[in-house]
């Protein structure tokens, strides 16, 4: 019986053995890590920041809207220059872009009076270089590994993620709690040093005779088209988009804490998704074995939203954080099967701009649904602003998904679009070869 069980969690664990047996992987996982810890921290730092020189609902709820054009336009431009430029180059950029940018707030927090403007302005610069390069980072996935390891490395960028999200929030709420946020910019500036440290050993991702396409509106047109004629990509995008708009609640995260007379709970609450999505994950041995994504995707957006909801009724902090914990393993179910389905399907030529167009998808979700709650919170309060985000995602994701058909039946064994680039990249690796 419990070798029964053991080859049971065996076959469920993640399989790490790329790390071992891919050097770029290997180095993209950990100089990720490491910079997104330290990002995290200021995550947690920027808007504890407004809010202790404002005390406004609204203006945590605006950082939101300082990221989100910057957002929109850097994001489409960036993946143009994914399928232009050395995407290898490019990520370098953005982590000595994010460099510069914890240097300013370091020095703004050190003035006698810091300047709110000057923590909007490295709000929206931050999220024009996370549009700019984030392109880059999804687009390359698919160039490093083969294509049947393709869920593996999403399920280890995955892990990376996760990891970065637990500890930076939890380190940030009580590095500021104990030592202030100048203490949480300096270890944020630390952790780029690192980071570029590791992505100097990178050799490059171009291929010999490989097409580029120079970034133009023409080539921009031709990702949105490519994406607007398949249903099962817009299902990836729409669903998404509908689950964090209206139930991401983490800009309403510093006035939770203080309503649940728990101040120095702000870290864990900041941490508690990713406590799920890292369950998820650690155990994302069985997202093999399912094949029909488009479900998968729909489910965990609904369960996510529930989540939310329920959370948003308690009052005792423990319980509080399970509602979360459970939200972001959902929320991260998603996050895995739509990595694959954009990995697995994708032509390279066009994977830069289609990444550009999916970190418009898993970021102005987000950015958008934190002015959502900022604004929803300060007319119905607090609780309604969570309990009716959370409600408001349910239905909207039930509604979204009635008219996605063709998501709704995807399967990765029989999808035409997976099949081709599974017999293209076999005959570049044979050519290769």
């Amino acid at each position: 019986m419990w070798t029964k069980i053991k080859a049971q969690l065996a076959a469920s664990a993640i399989d790490i053995s790329l790390l071992r047996t891919n050097r770029n992987l290997a180095i993209l996982f950990y100089s990720g890590l490491i910079s997104r810890m330290g990002s995290m921290i200021t995550y947690v730092a920027l808007p504890f920041q407004v809010k202790e020189l404002t005390d406004s609902f609204l203006a945590v709820g605006l950082i939101g809207a300082a990221e989100l054009i910057p957002l929109i336009v850097f994001g489409l431009y960036g993946g143009m220059l994914a399928d232009a430029f050395d995407r290898r180059k490019l990520i370098i950029f953005g982590e000595v872009s994010a460099l510069v940018l914890s240097v300013i707030l370091l020095i703004n927090a050190q003035l006698a009076e810091p300047k709110v403007w000057v923590l909007f302005f490295v709000a929206a610069a931050f999220s024009a270089v996370n549009g700019a390069t984030s392109p880059s980072y999804n687009a390359v996935i698919p160039r490093i590994v083969a294509h049947e390891d393709i869920p593996k490395a999403s399920a280890l960028m995955g892990l990376r993620w996760q990891v970065a999200v637990i500890t930076g929030p939890a380190a940030g709420g009580f590095i500021i709690a104990y030592w202030g946020v100048s203490t949480g910019y300096i270890i944020d500036i630390m952790s780029y040093l690192l980071s570029l440290a590791l992505l100097s050993r990178l050799t490059p991702f171009t291929r010999g005779g490989e097409r580029k396409t120079a970034p133009s509106i023409s080539a921009l047109v031709d990702g949105v088209r490519y994406a607007v004629k398949r249903q099962d990509l817009m299902g990836t995008y729409l669903i998404d988009l509908a689950a964090m708009f209206f139930a991401m609640p983490t800009a309403l995260f510093p006035f939770w804490a203080e309503s649940l007379d728990a101040p120095s709970a702000l870290g864990l609450l900041y941490s508690a998704g990713t406590v799920g999505a890292l369950l998820v994950t650690l155990s994302s041995g069985w997202t093999l074995r399912v094949y029909n994504h488009g479900k998968a995707i729909i489910y965990a957006a609904l369960a996510w939203g529930l989540a939310i909801a329920l959370a948003g009724l308690i009052d005792s902090v423990p319980w509080v954080l399970l509602c979360l914990v459970i939200a972001g393993g959902a929320d991260h179910v998603s996050v895995i099967f739509r990595a694959t389905i954009w990995n697995q399907t994708i032509p390279d030529e066009l994977r830069g701009r289609l990444a550009g167009i999916e970190v418009l998808s898993y970021t102005v979700g987000p950015i958008s649904g934190q002015l959502r709650a900022g604004g929803m919170a300060a007319i119905t309060g607090l609780r309604g602003a969570i309990v009716g985000g959370g409600l408001l995602c349910i239905g909207a994701v039930a509604a979204t998904s009635i008219f996605l058909p063709k998501f709704r039946k995807y399967d990765s064994r029989t999808d035409p679009y997976a099949l081709h680039e599974r017999e293209v990249r076999a005959r570049k690796l044979e050519s290769e070869g």
